[in-house]
């Protein structure tokens, strides 16, 4: 069993404890100030403790491929070495940082956001196949926009090399690893996925074939970027609609496999997910943002976004009715975890719906109902690490409330161990779709955390330690 204050070994670099601040949208861009926007975002969780940053989904491309405004992107190696003051920030607090790559297929802005299709008419989204059915029909609706380019053979290839180059220059800037977002219906997914990919060549027509892609972008890493940790998603697609609306996607049984040939291929730990094929609540499940759909200053925004008042509240329904279908529930990808981690040897690390210090003692393998480590007895974690999202919107500093807490070491229940402010009221995801920060909106949630910080439970040990005169 491990505790959270363990360290863990990914790919030869040494993580020391086991909490991670999972990938979030920074919106910082890649202007003159973005560097000094992503160590505003991302050194607090380093300072507050947490062993290892992920950075939220940068492009590797120059043009196309975002999912929303203000997504940085890394294809430029001049930009990316500026980053290097990020990842001393990080390093001067003993965190590690790995960077998160990712392109957007068919999920780009150039498919949805009303006003960056205004000002970017000639380009098209990257896709591994035609669009399925169902996507052409909201095309047709209005509801989407589609003027796909369907990969050829050679251009695949040329896109995992811009998943190398990127790679490697972001190693030379200090990173620690790589993280490749391959869910949230990211073009990677799109390979693996068989409702997106109906290729007939190399990396379609079967499930070994569907992860070529993902083979192909690990051996352009290593060749370019060293033996630097390697981290995947792993998606499994089990939120998706059920037949005959969606008929071909990724089981859990999928994902095991997927994720156990990707072991065998040297991948370094996997981050398994269950997401829709779809961009829906299903990852970040929780409340309808009813106060940021209110929000009298964003209205302009939003209707420039998704293209007028109408189609605006057309979203918001939307919105409303997926908050219905997917309810906050701690720990979702604790069976999918479990299942991966009974089948690869690589570290697994769980995210969603993790929101108590007790909860992720269980998941690293502490089992409180039968005792757990007080009565010496053990059970089989579900993961190696535990991370968490949105909690950091509104605790930048959480790690200072979860880790090396004053209790006793060898049990914490629900009765003494703290839990994360973050309501998952979901107010600090909408508003992105205008590019606004990512950060906490809802005031009941702010007035605890000045609450705490008055307390100073956000200073670490060594913070309020006295230092020798």
């Amino acid at each position: 069993m491990a505790t959270l204050e363990d360290p863990l070994t990914i790919g030869g670099v040494t993580i020391p404890n086991r909490l991670y601040r999972a990938p979030l949208l920074e919106c910082a861009g890649n202007g003159p100030d973005a560097v000094d926007a992503l160590i505003d975002d991302l050194e607090p969780a380093a300072a507050s403790g947490v062993g290892l940053i992920f950075q939220g989904a940068t492009i590797v491309r120059g043009e196309g491929g975002c999912a929303a405004p203000g997504m940085t992107r890394v294809h430029d190696p001049a930009f990316v070495s500026r980053l290097s003051r990020l990842t001393d920030r990080i390093h001067d607090h003993g965190g590690r940082i790995f960077i998160q790559l990712e392109h957007g297929g068919l999920r780009s802005m150039e498919t949805w956001n009303a006003e960056y299709r205004a000002k970017h008419p000639d380009l098209e989204q990257l896709a591994v196949s035609q669009p399925p059915w169902q996507l052409r029909l909201l095309d047709r609706l209005g509801f989407l926009s589609y003027d796909p380019h369907v990969l050829s053979t050679d251009e695949v290839y040329d896109l995992a090399a811009d998943f190398g180059r990127a790679a490697a220059s972001a190693v030379d800037a200090g990173y620690d690893g790589i993280h490749l977002a391959a869910a949230n219906m990211g073009i990677i997914q799109q390979f693996l996925s068989p409702f997106y990919n109906r290729r007939d060549d190399e990396f379609g027509g079967s499930p070994e074939a569907r992860l070529e892609f993902l083979a192909l972008v690990h051996d352009e890493i290593r060749e370019r970027a060293g033996d630097v940790p390697v981290v995947t998603k792993v998606p499994a697609e089990t939120p998706a609609p059920p037949p005959p609306i969606v008929r071909r996607k990724l089981s859990l049984s999928d994902g095991v496999e997927i994720a156990r040939r990707l072991e065998r291929i040297g991948y370094d730990a996997v981050v398994p997910v269950q997401t829709s094929v779809v961009w829906d609540m299903s990852i970040v499940r929780g409340e309808y943002p009813e106060r940021a759909w209110a929000n009298d200053n964003l209205q302009e925004a939003y209707d420039a976004a998704f293209g007028g008042p109408a189609r605006r509240r057309l979203v918001s329904l939307a919105n409303w009715v997926q908050s219905l279908q997917y309810g906050f529930e701690p720990a979702w990808n604790e069976e999918f975890c479990r299942r991966v981690r009974e089948a690869v040897s690589i570290p697994v690390l769980a995210e969603g719906g993790i929101r108590e210090r007790a909860e992720m003692d269980r998941l690293l393998g502490a089992d409180e109902e039968n005792g757990g480590v007080e009565s010496g007895q053990e059970t089989e974690p579900a993961c190696d690490m535990v991370g968490m999202a949105r909690p950091f919107y509104a605790e930048p500093r959480l790690g200072a409330r979860l880790l090396d807490i004053d209790v006793d070491s060898t049990l914490i229940d629900e009765n003494t161990a703290p839990r994360v402010l973050c309501d998952s009221c979901n107010n600090c995801t909408v508003p992105q779709a205008t590019g606004a920060p990512g950060i906490c909106r809802t005031p009941s949630v702010l007035r605890k955390r000045g609450v705490l910080e008055r307390a100073g439970a956000y200073a670490t040990s060594e913070e309020t330690e006295p230092r020798e005169q």
